[in-house]
């Protein structure tokens, strides 16, 4: 079982384990881990690399989140293991507010 504790770092793309805490921390402050941001409106749609592990041992690493500010879905959360589902899930995010 894997821990929760799991810190990873990105490669391109590509999340890939970190067991150094000092590299990866200095990943997590110096490096952009945004994958997108969208305005709509005064709504905010974020999707970023979080660095840790929330699949809390069970299956893939979760290590992406998109988050909507403001609006209706205000609070709305949802996460992911991989780089391209964060995109797709930040997409299907922002139908959501544009849809109402």
């Amino acid at each position: 079982m894997r821990l929760h504790d799991g810190k990873y770092i990105l490669e391109g793309h590509t999340p890939v384990r970190c067991e150094d805490i000092m590299t990866w921390g200095r990943f997590m402050e110096l490096q952009n881990r945004v994958v997108e941001k969208t305005k709509v409106g005064d709504v905010e749609v974020s999707t970023v690399f979080i660095g840790l592990d929330h699949g809390w041992g069970e299956g893939p690493p979760i290590l992406f989140e998109t988050m909507i500010f403001g609006g209706k879905h205000d609070q709305f959360q949802e996460r992911y293991p991989t780089w391209d589902e964060a995109v797709a899930g930040h997409e299907a995010a922002v139908r959501m507010v544009k849809e109402g």
